[in-house]
């Protein structure tokens, strides 16, 4: 049996409906019950419920040889809801894998993740890995680039950005933190490869796409799929941070947020060619992916829908 936390978000949904497709036995731990997840097949099993609730994490994990670790605040939560959910609800997974005799814990963290870490979001993600790492689990750390494809919230968030002014974009400093960028597609089939690769136990493996390219790059590239040319104006980022925590209280998911910041605070790159040396993967390139599903996207209207998002009920 594999479970898997946070099947809701962007990469427990690929991880999910690429092991459905395989006919694997999923186990998904979720506060939304079985309607979020019909239609994948008899395979998928949902337990209702949720990382603070005991009984139900102790179901969900019980007879599991991997879990899939995903749930995270990491994009608009805020720094109390990091150290609830990454933090607080880590601790309890790995309470109850321990009671359930779980076969391997998998985390999917960040490139540049530091429990000394000066920036919220990779110190919280610091912390999560030295938990797991000191857990008495056998268990794998992933530690990404950022993540990108026809779902997630970096990129098309920059894309939902540039549709909010149509004349500039606003950007921290000249742009120059450098990135390791890694297609959805690529990362799913890292995890489930894991799987097989008896070497990554016990292993924290950083990883990314085929390339590296500053922030700046990124934009241009995103202006260029996308023909939203703007003109880019550098800003300081302390600045940028206090413009993204007004916007919040009004705009719980507005694109810009702190944790968004962190992940451009500094260089954040895997070594080149970790994904075939670790799994024989080819990734695919950046520009060359995002041209499959972002050229003539109504950004405009799914900007205007993120923006008018509610903040969900928060489980204590």
């Amino acid at each position: 049996m594999i479970v898997v936390t946070g099947g809701s978000g962007f990469v427990g949904k690929a991880l999910i409906t690429r092991l459905a497709q395989q006919g694997e036995p999923v186990r998904v731990l979720s506060a939304s019950g079985k309607k979020a997840f019909a239609g994948l097949g008899q395979s998928v099993e949902v337990v209702q419920g949720n990382l603070y609730d005991a009984e139900s994490l102790y179901r969900a994990m019980i007879g599991a040889h991997t879990v899939f670790h995903l749930a995270s605040a990491q994009w608009w939560g805020k720094k109390r809801d990091l150290e609830r959910i990454d933090i607080r609800g880590t601790q309890n997974v790995i309470a109850a894998g321990r009671s359930a005799r779980i076969g391997r814990l998998v985390v999917l963290s960040h490139l540049g993740a530091a429990s000394a870490s000066a920036f919220t979001l990779l110190r919280v993600k610091g912390q999560v890995e030295e938990m797991v790492r000191t857990s008495g689990l056998a268990y794998t750390i992933f530690r990404s680039g950022i993540v990108f494809g026809q779902g997630d919230t970096f990129v098309n968030g920059i894309a939902q950005l540039l549709r909010a002014n149509p004349f500039i974009f606003l950007q921290p400093a000249q742009g120059e933190s450098l990135l390791h960028p890694l297609y959805i597609g690529d990362l799913i089939e890292a995890l489930v490869r894991s799987m097989e690769h008896l070497d990554t136990v016990d292993q924290t493996l950083s990883i990314g796409g085929p390339e590296y390219m500053t922030f700046n790059e990124m934009v241009r590239t995103i202006m260029r799929v996308t023909k939203a040319r703007r003109l880019i104006v550098p800003v300081p980022p302390w600045t940028l941070r206090a413009f993204a925590n007004l916007l919040s209280r009004f705009f719980p998911y507005f694109p810009l947020t702190s944790q968004w910041l962190d992940l451009l605070a500094a260089n954040r790159t895997a070594p080149m060619g970790a994904l075939y040396d670790l799994f024989e993967m080819q990734p695919r390139r950046f520009e060359d992916t995002i041209l499959t599903y972002m050229r003539g996207r109504p950004y405009r209207i799914e900007l205007l829908r993120t923006l008018l998002r509610r903040r969900p009920r928060r489980i204590a």
